[in-house]
């Protein structure tokens, strides 16, 4: 069916529906259309790929261009994050993209400059590598490879870039053991290509991994989106945290933090809460680089096993988001009521970390239709909860 898809009618009929408004919900009447023109099969495959691109309009400015089937696009990196990702391995030169899916990396990498192998055990995916990579006129710079990687090894690259599956039956796999390759099986390849990168679940577990490698966590727009592992020469640090953010003309501006020695930890400093609230990003949290943000905000932690940190001087920061703290008060709820209906408080938005509250229960409670929108924080200082009240900035 991509064969068909790619061909003129499929051509065709993919930018008509791409002109029209598609909603997944209600599709019955633009299948009973089209049927019209074309198979049911086919039909039914231009539907599912319009509705799969309009879906990846988020990840791929090029995603009209592209071809999907739903779960390759989950797993896909998005295309800022392949992007950055690319500029590290690209000036390898000859690079292999080992389970390359439907070619979010290879795309990146061979926009970048470098040769790759596009390396895939699926027939299918490798097929959508190949059409994606038609489609945006990199044929020259990627070498498609049909092969099992388990049973197989790498082709001899200058580096390699390994996204193993991590889902099975729908269902996510968070142990590296579980990954198909296996971090173990992947780290093996080093003796044949020290520099190896591998993308790994936002949530992985660090102790798992090899101590003498580079550990990024990477968030877009502040959403965590993945971890990567950087081995050998492509190591520069131990613990780092890459901040990716979309500008309103369509650029991406590029942020990180870094440190050498995760297990040497910067020692706690904490204080009440002061003037500014800070929320470190959460790329920030998971390269257990709280402390390290807070001397470089001159702000403090609440509570030792909390992510929050205040300071008296507002700091612009692209590593967290800040408010004005109007007042704290250890928690309680009618205290809590009381002040919020001193200050006038209208719609109220309620954050938290260390509370077992239901957030969007709390703010539904306590907001009014009218008056000044507040935020509402409920966390913890030297382990005791508090309730913040704290104003946009």
């Amino acid at each position: 069916m991509l064969t068909w898809l790619r061909s003129p009618v499929g051509q065709a009929l993919l930018a008509e529906l791409a002109e029209q408004p598609l909603v997944e919900t209600q599709t019955l009447r633009a299948l009973e259309r089209i049927r019209r023109r074309v198979s049911p099969a086919q039909a039914a495959a231009a539907l599912e790929l319009a509705l799969l691109r309009q879906r990846a309009a988020s990840k791929f400015p090029n995603a009209h261009q592209l071809f999907f089937t739903r779960e390759a696009l989950e797993q896909a990196s998005a295309a800022p994050v392949a992007a950055q990702r690319a500029a590290r391995l690209a000036p390898s030169g000859d690079v292999a993209d080992l389970g390359c899916g439907l070619g979010a990396d290879t795309l990146a990498l061979a926009g970048a400059g470098a040769h790759v192998w596009a390396v895939e055990r699926d027939p299918l995916r490798l097929a959508l590598c190949q059409a994606n990579v038609a489609a945006l006129g990199l044929e020259a710079r990627v070498s498609p490879l049909l092969c099992d990687l388990l049973t197989t090894p790498p082709p001899k690259a200058h580096a390699l870039f390994c996204d193993p599956g991590r889902r099975a039956g729908g269902r996510r796999r968070f142990n590296v053991a579980d990954y198909e390759p296996p971090l173990a099986h992947v780290l093996h390849w080093r003796k044949q290509t020290p520099a190896l990168a591998l993308k790994l679940a936002p949530g992985v577990e660090t102790s798992a991994l090899p101590s003498d490698a580079e550990v990024e966590f990477v968030s877009l727009n502040g959403e965590l989106k993945e971890a990567a592992l950087w081995c050998g020469p492509l190591a520069t640090t131990r613990m780092r945290a890459s901040l990716l953010r979309s500008t309103s003309n369509g650029a991406v501006t590029y942020h990180t933090m870094s440190k050498d020695a995760p297990e040497l930890q910067r020692e706690a400093w904490l204080a009440p809460p002061a003037t500014y609230l800070y929320e470190p990003d959460p790329a920030i949290i998971r390269a257990g680089l709280v402390r390290e943000l807070g001397v470089c905000l001159d702000a403090a932690q609440l509570d030792e096993e909390i992510a929050y940190l205040s300071g008296t001087t507002l700091v612009a920061s692209p590593f967290a988001r800040a408010w004005r703290i109007i007042t704290w008060l250890p928690f309680n709820l009618k205290a809590l009521r009381a002040q919020l209906r001193a200050l006038d408080a209208g719609p109220i938005t309620v954050k938290k970390r260390g509370s077992p509250l239901d957030s969007d229960q709390l703010a539904r409670q306590l907001s009014r239709p009218n008056g000044q929108p507040l935020v509402v924080v409920l966390t913890k200082h030297l382990g005791k909860p508090i309730a913040l009240i704290a104003a946009l900035l």
